[in-house]
């Protein structure tokens, strides 16, 4: 015993010595420490700016875990103006990396980015975003649309939106705006909208049309960051998509925010991640940015259980709570509204409290099931480090060409036949799974983040208006949608003061 405290004694030294040094090669590098993305670009203006920080270390190792949600400090400052209105957020995304998002509330010049690590300037800060820096609100538009893609990094192009516009070898609007309202504009709710000289016009048509106001919001955002082609064309604003798929007849083109495989709709994204992208840091608590840092436990330290909540749109899902009462260990899901089957509350209820979406990431697998049409949360489910179960569906978003089954998702069948087997295959293949979860997040991280949301917007309204061999005209009826006032912060415009000089 002696003799081991001597050894002990002998080697405390170099046991100390050793640890602080894996410490202080473990610790946070300010100079190593990688700084990119968007937000540090003068000319990608989104409702909310964004960049990225992954924590490296003093050996030159990427960090796989969080080093501490408040390990950076990130300050943003105008020299023009030293009581500028920004909002910033770190969201530690608790894989090394950190989302910094920020939203401006005026428009500034030769804004300011630094990044500190305990005081010291991290990566190239102070980054400067040289110029004129247009917040959101600001009608300053890029008149070069070639221009605005390659800022904005845009892809070439989007093979969904190959897809629906092959059907369509060219488009007349002054057709359209007769055949169209003939077929649907008694029995579904429209958008006729005209885009002319980058102002927005609608004429509505229906009886339930309040969804305008969502793709109203966007439009404006638009017109306001880049001059778009003269388009005109209808939106369903309806769940389900309009045009069935019949060979023999010429078929109308319709903007919807949802596909099928009966239908030609021409899909757009979704309203709900549409909004997400507007009101990010505003109205919204869940999009695409706040869920990335809020994606619960780490993987060994989630439930090996599958996961959800809804309301009874679909008969799979009350079959879905009964699958969870049969499988109580493996199969958490329950009813949190009832309004389809109201019938059948007592068989499927009772209804249980709504769950906070990011506590959904508590469970290892989630399970992503149809509702009307294809459920719109896929995008946040994705964007978690759970692994997704997905519903084989008719319905499609306008992303889901892109994903692959056993590479971004676990798929189980439409009638719910396999669901628990695949479950069983998760939680027995834990490596596995958690591969497709990661692939599965860096799929939404890269495809559906907001200047993605733009930039597929933008290829459909070029590509849609090469199409059309008569000219846009506003129509009768039709009224202007006006830009939103702002005020309060008003912003100078330096293109339109050099169109004005010209």
């Amino acid at each position: 015993m002696n003799m081991l405290r001597k050894l002990l004694l002998l080697f405390m030294p170099c046991i100390v010595f050793m640890t602080r040094r894996s410490k202080a090669a473990a610790a946070p590098s300010a100079s190593k420490t990688l700084i990119w993305g968007p937000g540090l670009e003068t000319n990608i203006v989104l409702p909310a700016r964004f960049f990225f920080i992954h924590t490296v270390d003093t050996t030159g190792r990427n960090f796989t875990t969080s080093p501490g949600e408040k390990t950076f400090e990130v300050k943003i400052t105008s020299p023009t103006d030293p009581y500028a209105r920004i909002w910033i957020q770190i969201l530690d995304r608790n894989d090394g990396s950190f989302l910094v998002r920020y939203r401006m509330y005026s428009s500034y010049t030769d804004l300011h980015i630094q990044i500190l690590l305990k005081d010291k300037l991290v990566g190239k800060s102070p980054y400067v975003l040289k110029g004129a820096v247009y917040h959101e609100s600001c009608d300053c538009p890029e008149p070069s649309g070639a221009l605005w893609e390659k800022n904005m990094h845009c892809p070439a192009s989007f093979s969904q939106i190959e897809s629906d516009l092959s059907v369509f070898p060219s488009v007349d609007p002054d057709r359209n705006a007769h055949e169209i309202l003939q077929r649907f504009g008694k029995r579904h709710s429209l958008c006729h909208y005209t885009i002319k000289n980058n102002q927005v016009y609608i004429k509505t048509h229906g009886e339930h049309v309040g969804f305008r106001i969502f793709m109203d919001a966007f439009l404006l955002s638009f017109t306001r960051k880049v001059k778009l082609p003269d388009i005109e064309f209808f939106v369903n604003l309806g769940d389900w998509p309009l045009e069935k798929r019949r060979a023999s007849e010429m078929p109308s083109p319709i903007f919807s925010w949802c596909g099928s495989n009966d239908t030609q709709d021409i899909v757009m994204p979704t309203y709900d991640l549409t909004e997400s992208v507007l009101e990010t840091m505003g109205r919204v608590s869940l999009d695409m940015m706040s869920v990335q840092g809020h994606t619960g436990p780490a993987w060994e330290h989630k439930m090996s259980k599958a996961f959800w909540r809804g309301r009874d749109s679909r008969k799979e899902r009350l079959e879905l709570v009964k699958l969870a009462r049969a499988n109580p260990a493996f199969l958490d899901a329950a009813l949190t509204n009832f309004f389809f089957f109201k019938h059948d509350e007592s068989l499927y209820g009772p209804l249980v409290k709504h769950v906070s979406f990011f506590d959904f990431f508590k469970y290892k697998y989630q399970i992503n099931v149809d509702g009307t049409v294809a459920a719109y949360r896929l995008p946040y489910l994705l964007a978690g480090d759970s692994v997704v179960l997905k519903h084989d569906s008719i319905y499609y978003e306008h992303f889901y060409k892109q994903l692959q089954p056993w590479v971004h998702y676990i798929p189980f069948k439409a009638d719910l036949s396999d669901l628990m087997e695949k479950i069983q295959w998760a939680r027995h293949h834990d490596e596995k799974a958690k591969k497709i979860a990661l692939a599965g997040q860096q799929f939404a991280r890269t495809h559906l983040m907001g200047d993605s949301i733009f930039c597929y917007y933008f290829k459909l309204f070029q590509k849609y208006a090469e199409l059309q061999v008569s000219e846009p005209k506003v129509r009768d009826g039709m009224e202007l949608v006006e830009q939103p006032k702002d005020e309060l912060f008003p912003c100078y415009c330096a293109r339109k003061q050099v169109r004005d000089e010209l």
